[in-house]
């Protein structure tokens, strides 16, 4: 290996949250890290997502501490600590949608049933709300109302915070020809020659000891570029609904026995619009669906579950996103985060965005310790760096009048 070309530890591919919380956790251990963005720091996945850190109730709906809801159960306490400082990374900085959420559920005898094992083993349970605790925007809701103290923050604000702290480590790359993989065999990546959008900066050659990939749904095209099997990577496809306007403010979900039938969560626009983004068995159902079709379906779900809510003069729209994850037989949804280590490429995917800090530390835990010498200062001075991606409302629609 040449000496004049620079060594860095890790050189991450993908600038997601889980892309951007490993590339903190590792440079406060004292790695020498790059983190690589052919498009903007949270485009696809992250930016879309709604915000809300679970702590395994949805899991738990459909089957007592199942492995999904106890890998999850600790997250929104290590996010809460975050927020406040106590714990790294610092993220004091992120906005706050919402301290809780809301829980409902539709008056059926096979929703109660799933309420009774949503309320064990896990470390956020529902508290049941008075008559008089319950907020206007549920008062018509038949049955009990729940407050769970999952909290519920701003993704843009959230890459903001993570990436804020090492800009100078984040490199825009050509989306074409941005990476060249010299391989020693398939899985093992002996030097990257990187190439800036529009030959902006000199080519940057290094030698890594380790790449990780947290693409999302890039990470497929990522392993085949460097001889991996591809298919190891699977999507499960979502179309959420959007609405606009004159709407209250709510951020919770409604269950239906062992089914989350939606999830809301609100947010606003830059022209100060409430926006709520709908997911939940709405979201599943609209894949096969047009986008005229979708918006019919969420509503009727919206107005059966929010009786005393009016749409009138709302605007509504949909977007489609895939949720990549490692792949599990028959397309089932994984338990946990997910690492897997082929030569030194490791492939990462984060399942859900509460996630990301275990899906770090789980990295952090399998790596060597550091020991590159990095790149001078200089060598990364013309780079441009990565833009953050606007959330999916701020797009261009199509946006349709009340259905």
């Amino acid at each position: 290996m040449p000496s004049q070309t620079p060594e860095v530890d890790v050189v991450i591919v993908g600038g997601g949250v889980a892309g951007l919380w490993l590339l903190d956790e590792l440079m406060r251990a004292g790695y020498q890290v790059l983190l690589l963005e052919a498009e903007k720091l949270g485009h696809g996945q992250t930016v879309a997502a709604q915000g809300i850190i679970h702590g395994g109730l949805k899991y738990a709906l459909d089957e007592l501490f199942s492995p999904s809801a106890e890998a999850i159960k600790d997250m929104p306490l290590v996010w809460r600590e975050c927020r406040s400082g106590a714990r790294a990374p610092d993220l004091r900085a992120v906005k706050l949608r919402s301290e809780f959420c809301h829980l409902w559920r539709s008056d059926s005898l096979r929703s109660r049933l799933g309420m009774v094992g949503a309320r064990a083993g896990l470390r956020v349970t529902p508290i049941k709300l008075r008559a008089r605790e319950v907020p206007p925007v549920l008062s018509g809701c038949p049955g009990e109302v729940y407050r769970i103290d999952e909290q519920v923050v701003d993704p843009a604000s959230l890459l903001e915070a993570l990436a804020g702290p090492h800009r100078e480590r984040l490199l825009r790359i050509d989306g074409r020809e941005g990476v060249e993989w010299g391989l020693g065999r398939p899985g093992r990546v002996e030097r990257l020659r990187l190439r800036a959008p529009g030959g902006r900066a000199a080519d940057l050659e290094v030698c890594p000891r380790t790449v990780v990939f947290t693409a999302g749904c890039g990470n497929a095209a990522l392993r085949e570029q460097v001889g991996l099997e591809p298919r190891l990577m699977q999507r499960r496809p979502l179309r959420m609904v959007m609405l606009r306007g004159d709407l209250p403010w709510l951020n919770g979900h409604c269950t239906d026995g062992a089914k989350t039938r939606v999830t809301i969560s609100s947010s606003h626009d830059r022209a100060g619009r409430c926006v709520w983004q709908v997911g939940g068995q709405v979201s599943e159902d609209g894949v096969a669906m047009t986008a005229e079709d979708v918006v019919r379906h969420a509503r009727r779900e919206l107005s059966a579950v929010l009786p005393g809510v009016s749409f009138a003069g709302v605007e509504w729209s949909s977007y489609l996103i895939d949720r990549a994850e490692a792949a599990r037989p028959g397309g089932k949804r994984p338990t946990d985060a997910s690492s897997v280590a082929e030569g030194n490429v490791i492939t990462a995917w984060p399942t859900k965005l509460a996630l990301a800090p275990r899906l770090a530390e789980q990295i952090r835990g399998s790596l060597a310790p550091p020991a590159a010498s990095g790149l001078a200062p200089s060598a990364l001075a013309g780079w441009p760096r990565p833009e953050l991606a606007a959330p999916p409302w701020e797009g261009p629609g199509p946006w349709f009048a009340d259905p």
